[in-house]
C-alpha cells in the first residue's frame, strides 16, 4: 500500500527513526561483546620457554595445560607472594617435556585451543557488515537492502506526487487522443465491463529520443489520479541469473496490491530485444525477458493495472512481446510539426521571462525536425545567455544565439586561426553560402559566420528551413548536394587549390548521392529499384550487400557522376561573378559574420552594377 508519496530512493521518516534506533542497538551489542571477549579472554603473563624449563627443574611449576599451540600453567607460589599464579607460554617442539613433567610430579592435562576473543571479533565483524549492506541498499532505494536483490527497483509516485498532466505535455495531439481512453478505465472501469470491452493488455510508446514518451506516460498517470510505477528495462538485468526475472514477479505482484495503477517499463529494448540472436545474446535478460511474458499472459487489464512501455527501437523487440495480447497496441510519439513546436516553446516558456520581441512562431519555424528535449534545451540556453549579458527577460536576439548553439555548437575562441586559414575559412563559406542563395531547392543562408564552433568547424553557414518537408523532389537534393560541394568550388575558383576544409562536406554530399541511387530510384542506369542492404534483427546494417560486383560499380559511377555534375554546376555558379565571391569573403573577414540579408544585399548591389555597366 502507499501512504504519503516520497522520493526515490528515500525512506519515511519512521523508518529512518526504526534504521537508527536498531543500528544503536547493533552497536551497543557489539560492543558488550567486544567488552566480555576482553574480560574473558585476558591473557596469562607470558614466559619464554627458557624460563618455563627452568620453573620445572626448580619444581615451581604445580600444573601445566598442554595445548596444541602453547602450554598455560600454574606455578607454585611462596607464602606472602600476591602475584599471579599463571602464565602462558608458546609451545615448542620438546620430545623430553612430558617426561621431564612427571619427574617433578606436575600434574598434566591437555586442552582445546579455543580464543574467545576472536569468536567476538568475528561475530561483532559479521554483525556491522550486515547493518551496513542494510544501510546502503535502503540508501540505493533497495528494499530489504543488498541482501535482497531478487525484490523490485521500481519507483513508486502516489497520485499526489506525479506532477504532470496533459497540459504539460505539447505537440503530441494524437498520442494524446489515442492514450485518453487509457485514463477514461481507470477512473471509472465499469462502463468499459458493462459492455464487455477490455483495454490491451501492453501500450507501447515509439518515437525518436527526446520527444516525450516518458513525460507522456507520467501525464496520464497524472490525469487518472493513480499510482505510477516507473523503472528503466535496465534496471532488471543483473550479473545473477534469475535476478531480473524476480524483479518482474515482485513488480507485478506490487503493482495488483495496489490496483488500478501505472506499470512503465521505460527503454524496454533493454529486456525485450530478439532471443537468440547474435553475439548479444545474454542468458539472464533472455529469462527476463521469459518472465515479463508470462506476467503479461497472467495479468487481466480488468484488474486495474496497466502496463505502458516505451522504445524508440521498436524494429529490434522479440516478435513474442509484439503479438497480440501483449504489446499489442502502438501509440507513435514522432517529431513535432510547426504547431507542435509552438506548443511545445510556449510549455517550456511557462518557467521563462520573455521579452515583449521574443518570437517563439518564428523560433520553431527554424527549428524544423527538433524535438521537445531540443526545444527545451534551446529555452535554457537563451535563459542562460539573457542572464550572461546582464538581462532580466530573453529576447529574440538570446533565442536566435542559443540556436546556433544547439545546432553548431559552442563557440571555440580559443581556437586562434592564422590569417590565411581565415582567408580561406571566409572563402569557403561564402561559397556555401552564395550557391545557396542562388539555387531555388535549397534552404536560404541565414547566417555565415567563421567564428569556430564545436569540435572541429572553423565556419558554418546556417541554413534554417521556415516550413517543414517530408518530401523532397530529384531537383532539390541535386541542389542541396551542389551547395555541400560549393565550399570546395569556391576555394578553386578564388584561390586555385583545394584544402581539407571540404572533409566533411564531402562526406555529406557522397551520402546523398548514393541514397538517390540505391534508395530513391533516381538514376536512369541503376533503375527503380531499392538497393539498400535490409537491416538485421538486431536493427544493424545487414554486412553482405544484395547485389553483384557488376552492379556495384555501377553504382559507384552514378554517385561519382552525381557529385561531378553538382561540383561543376556549383563552380559555374560562382566563376559567373568571381568579383562577388571577393567581396562577399573580403566582407565576412572583416565582421566575422554575415547574416543572409547582408549577403542578399550584396548580391542584388553586383547584380544592379553589372546591368549599368
Amino acid at each position: 500500500m502507499i501512504g504519503k508519496a516520497r522520493e526515490p530512493g528515500k525512506a519515511s521518516r519512521g523508518e529512518e527513526s526504526r534504521r537508527r534506533t536498531v543500528g544503536l542497538y547493533l552497536a551497543l551489542g557489539v560492543l558488550c561483546l567486544l567488552a566480555v571477549g576482553a574480560l574473558l579472554g585476558r591473557p596469562a603473563p607470558h614466559w619464554t620457554w627458557t624460563r618455563f624449563r627452568t620453573a620445572i627443574a626448580a619444581d615451581q611449576v604445580e600444573r601445566v595445560e598442554m595445548g596444541p599451540h602453547s602450554v598455560s600453567g600454574v606455578r607454585k607460589l611462596a607464602t606472602g607472594d600476591k602475584s599471579d599464579a599463571r602464565f602462558a607460554v608458546v609451545r615448542v617442539e620438546d620430545p623430553d617435556l612430558v617426561k621431564e613433567l612427571v619427574t617433578h610430579h606436575v600434574e598434566v592435562s591437555g586442552v582445546v585451543e579455543r580464543d574467545f576473543s576472536s569468536w567476538m571479533w568475528m561475530v561483532a565483524s559479521l554483525a556491522l557488515l550486515w547493518w551496513l549492506m542494510r544501510g546502503a541498499g535502503a540508501m540505493s532505494g533497495l528494499r530489504g537492502g543488498m541482501l535482497a536483490p531478487g525484490q523490485s527497483r521500481a519507483r513508486i509516485y502516489a497520485e499526489t506526487s506525479v506532477g504532470v498532466t496533459f497540459d504539460d505535455v505539447a505537440g503530441v495531439d494524437e498520442a494524446k487522443d489515442e492514450l485518453r481512453e487509457v485514463i477514461g478505465f481507470l477512473a471509472s472501469p465499469d462502463r468499459f465491463r458493462a459492455i464487455g470491452g477490455r483495454l490491451p493488455r501492453g501500450i507501447l510508446l515509439v518515437g525518436p529520443p527526446g520527444t516525450g514518451k516518458t513525460l507522456l506516460a507520467r501525464a496520464v498517470a497524472g490525469e487518472a489520479r493513480v499510482p505510477f510505477f516507473s523503472i528503466s528495462g535496465s534496471e532488471f538485468v543483473e550479473l545473477f541469473v534469475g535476478v531480473g526475472a524476480a524483479r518482474v514477479r515482485d513488480l507485478f505482484v506490487q503493482a495488483r496490491a495496489i490496483a488500478p495503477c501505472i506499470v512503465f517499463i521505460d527503454e524496454l529494448d533493454a529486456i525485450g530485444k530478439v532471443r537468440g540472436v547474435g553475439p548479444l545474446s545474454h542468458e539472464e535478460r533472455e529469462q527476463t525477458l521469459n518472465q515479463l511474458l508470462v506476467e503479461m499472459d497472467g495479468f487481466d487489464p480488468a484488474t486495474g493495472v496497466v502496463l505502458m512501455a516505451a522504445t524508440n527501437r521498436p524494429e529490434v523487440l522479440d516478435p513474442a512481446l509484439l503479438r497480440a495480447g501483449r504489446f499489442d497496441r502502438h501509440v507513435l510519439v514522432d517529431r513535432p510539426d510547426r504547431a507542435g513546436r509552438v506548443a511545445i516553446l510556449k510549455v517550456h516558456a511557462r518557467k521563462v521571462t520573455l521579452d515583449q520581441s521574443a518570437d517563439l512562431d518564428a523560433i520553431a519555424g527554424m527549428t524544423a525536425g527538433m524535438v521537445g528535449a531540443d526545444l527545451a534545451t534551446l529555452l535554457n540556453e537563451a535563459a542562460l545567455l539573457a542572464v550572461r549579458h546582464g538581462k532580466r527577460s530573453v529576447s529574440t536576439l538570446e533565442l536566435e544565439e542559443a540556436l546556433e548553439r544547439v545546432v553548431a555548437g559552442l563557440e571555440k575562441k580559443s581556437r586562434v586561426l592564422t590569417a590565411s586559414e581565415r582567408a580561406r575559412v571566409a572563402v569557403h563559406e561564402c561559397g556555401h553560402a552564395l550557391v545557396a542563395l542562388a539555387l531555388p531547392g535549397s534552404p536560404a543562408p541565414r547566417k555565415i559566420s567563421i567564428l569556430p564552433r564545436g569540435v572541429a568547424a572553423l565556419g558554418y553557414t546556417l541554413q534554417l528551413p521556415t516550413e517543414d518537408r517530408f518530401l523532397l523532389t530529384q531537383s532539390e537534393l541535386e541542389d542541396r548536394v551542389a551547395v555541400l560541394l560549393a565550399g570546395r568550388a569556391a576555394e578553386e575558383v578564388a584561390l586555385g587549390e583545394v584544402s581539407t576544409g571540404a572533409q566533411d562536406d564531402l562526406i555529406k554530399a557522397t551520402e546523398a548521392a548514393r541514397h538517390m541511387v540505391t534508395s530513391y530510384g533516381m538514376s536512369a542506369r541503376v533503375g527503380k529499384v531499392s538497393l539498400d542492404a535490409p537491416p538485421t534483427m538486431l536493427g544493424m546494417p545487414s554486412p553482405g550487400s544484395e547485389h553483384g560486383a557488376e552492379v556495384a560499380r555501377i553504382i559507384d559511377e552514378e554517385v561519382r557522376r552525381i557529385l561531378d555534375e553538382q561540383h561543376a554546376r556549383a563552380r559555374h555558379l560562382l566563376a559567373g561573378d568571381p568579383k562577388l565571391l571577393g567581396e562577399a569573403a573580403a566582407l565576412l573577414l572583416e565582421r566575422e559574420s554575415l547574416s543572409g540579408d547582408d549577403l542578399r544585399a550584396l548580391r542584388d548591389r553586383r547584380a544592379h552594377e553589372r546591368v549599368a555597366s
